[in-house]
């Protein structure tokens, strides 16, 4: 199993501990860069490809994603993967 299925398996399974830099690396296998828009774009992080983009407010209190964020997350690497 690659590193790209184990963290999508990981992330399908709504773990309450998925960091922001299990995130990146899943988008970076997804061929997603990372995007910010400087000093004014605040905790907004965007990652994008030619194709899609996905946008989130980096974590604050630590580096977990929440709940909410996993949920969205999912539902765009349907979207990646052509399930939806």
């Amino acid at each position: 199993m690659s590193q790209k299925e184990k963290l999508i398996k990981r992330v399908r399974s709504k773990p309450k501990d998925f960091t922001y830099q299990e995130l990146k690396k899943l988008m970076s296998e997804f061929g997603m860069e990372e995007f910010t828009k400087g000093k004014t774009s605040g905790s907004r992080i965007k990652f994008i490809n030619d194709d899609h983009d996905f946008t989130l407010h980096k974590p604050h209190n630590g580096n977990t994603l929440k709940p909410y964020q996993i949920k969205e997350l999912i539902e765009f690497i349907d979207v990646l993967e052509g399930i939806k």
